[in-house]
Formats: C-alpha cells, structure tokens, sequence
C-alpha cells in the first residue's frame, strides 16, 4: 500500500504557496486514483495532496495537447507519483550519487573496427527481469546494479536469475553507497566481487528500506562479479559498443525534471535535460525512429 509521506503540513504549504479551491469536477477521478494506488492521508493531508495531485493532472493533460499538435514526440501519464512534487519526487527516489573520486578501473573505448548493429533489444533474448518497484526509496543505484548482473547471469548460464537489491542496500554501506540515501552502481558491483557473490530476490526480497543489517547467504550465491569496467565518460559510440557487445549497462541520467516524472511513451527528448545526472537506470538497447521525417536515435532503458 502506498500511504503519504511524513513531511511536516506547514512545509507543503510552504511549498506550495497557498492552496487553492479545488476542481470538483476532478472528485471522481481523484476517488479512482487514490483507490487504484491504495492511497490514504491522514486528516488535512488529503487536500493538499488533492492540490498537487490536480496540478500535476493539469500539466501532463496540456503536455499531452502539444505532443497532439505536433509539439513532442512523447506523451505522459498520471501514475503513482501523482502526488509528489518535483522537489519531493527527487528527494525520494533519485539516489544515484557521483562518486567524486572514483577508484581506477578499465575503461570500455569505442574501436573503429567494431560494427554495431542498427539495432539491440535484450529484452527480446531474455536478458531482462521484469521492471521492478523501488517504492519510496532512493535505492535506483542498487536496481540498475541487480539489471546489470542479471544480464551477465543470463548469458553465462542462459537462466534468468532475479537478483536482490536489498541485499547490495544492506550490505555494501561499507564501500561507501547509503541505502535509500543513495549509492553507485561500481561501488555495489565492487561489494559483489569482494565479497564473492550476491543472493536472489527470493532469498533475500526487497523491503524498500535500510534499516536491516546484512544478511547475505553465501550458500545461496545466485551471482558474482569478477571485473568491473567503466564506459568511457561522454562516449555515445562507446556505450553503443558495450550494449551491442556485452548485454545491458548500468547507466545514470537527469531524471529532475516534471517530464520525466510522468513520462508514458514515446522517444523522450527535453530540453531541460542536463549533465547533472542523479538516477541510476539500465540500457538494455537501442534504436532508430523515424520522427517527423527524421531519423531519431533512441536508447531503451529499463527504469527500476
């Protein structure tokens, strides 16, 4: 069940500004939403929920209008993050944190020699476990990690083994990454080859939470990891190589923006898309569109 977060009422209106009268024409569909998603708020709660709720509602509807128009070449859709706030959406769930110092590793180079083909999809050769629900958690890091092994599991053994981001958040604190604070793929990948393997999903399941200590079962080992190598930084043509080469790729975007809070289809291009990246994701592809009369390259990413 998704219940409200503890964030203090006079923070919200803070946030907020004031509140405003709300649309009762929206009553209904507000009724639907909150039971689809199980949502419940406690006394004066709702209602401010109920305001950022009809804003987002407001937003992705006129973002939809000008992707009709010709505008966009995606559209959004209201989902369970309906009543968070940008601020609050980012706090929570983008816990991909830059290392500033990164330990040496190898680099994957592009090679001129290798050719790539037009087009990778892991999903459709089994590669890729089903997309997973981090919840209220900013534990993305430990995701794309688990999507990256699953990967290599798969195409040593040819089984797809659903591996366990609670236990890379329990256990690998002391390689630097905080749980729902936070982490970095390398630093969970770098825990998994030290410590000789990582559990399961079905021996070790998710809690989206951090206060357990660790509890890795090193006679349950569903993976390992024996060498960790790095994309070469700002290289498109290098992670190419190494989605085409290797299978999916633990990767970090700019996920900030509203856009990409409530992105439902289509080829997602914003503008307000930045180098600062906080999300840690899974390319498990790529591709070509033709948009407009113009050929759009494309990566699929696999979001927790």
């Amino acid at each position: 069940m998704f219940r409200a977060m503890t964030v203090p009422l006079g923070l919200l209106l803070a946030l907020l500004g004031c509140t405003t009268a709300l649309d009762p024409v929206l009553e209904e569909a507000w009724e639907r939403w909150k039971s689809l998603y199980a949502k419940e708020y406690p006394g004066e709660a709702e209602l401010i929920r109920r305001e950022v709720w009809e804003n987002n509602l407001r937003r992705i509807e006129q973002h939809n209008w000008e992707e009709s128009q010709g505008q966009h070449t995606f559209r959004l859709g209201m989902n369970h993050y309906g009543d968070l706030m940008d601020e609050e959406f980012n706090q929570l769930l983008n816990g991909f944190a830059p290392v500033q110092h990164e330990e040496p590793a190898l680099t994957f180079q592009a090679s001129a020699a290798q050719k790539t083909p037009a087009e990778v999809d892991w999903r459709m050769r089994g590669y890729v476990t089903p997309v997973k629900n981090q919840g209220h958690c900013g534990s993305c890091w430990a995701f794309s990690a688990t999507g990256a092994l699953e990967g290599l599991v798969f195409n040593w053994t040819g089984k797809l083994a659903v591996l366990s981001e609670q236990n890379l958040i329990d256990c690998s604190r002391k390689l630097g990454n905080n749980g729902c604070q936070g982490g970095y793929m390398t630093r969970a990948f770098q825990y998994v080859h030290d410590n000789g393997g990582m559990n399961s999903e079905h021996i070790y399941p998710y809690q989206a939470t951090d206060t357990s200590s660790c509890r890795y079962n090193p006679a349950d080992r569903a993976a390992n990891c024996s060498t960790v190598w790095l994309v070469a930084q700002g290289s498109e043509a290098a992670l190419e190589q190494a989605v085409a080469t290797v299978g999916p790729v633990s990767v970090a975007v700019d996920a900030s923006s509203f856009f990409f809070h409530f992105y439902k289809s289509g080829i997602f291009n914003s503008m307000f898309c930045s180098q600062k990246v906080n999300h840690g994701m899974l390319a498990v592809g790529y591709g070509i569109s033709q948009e407009a009369r113009k050929n759009v390259s494309y990566w699929i990413l696999k979001n927790r």
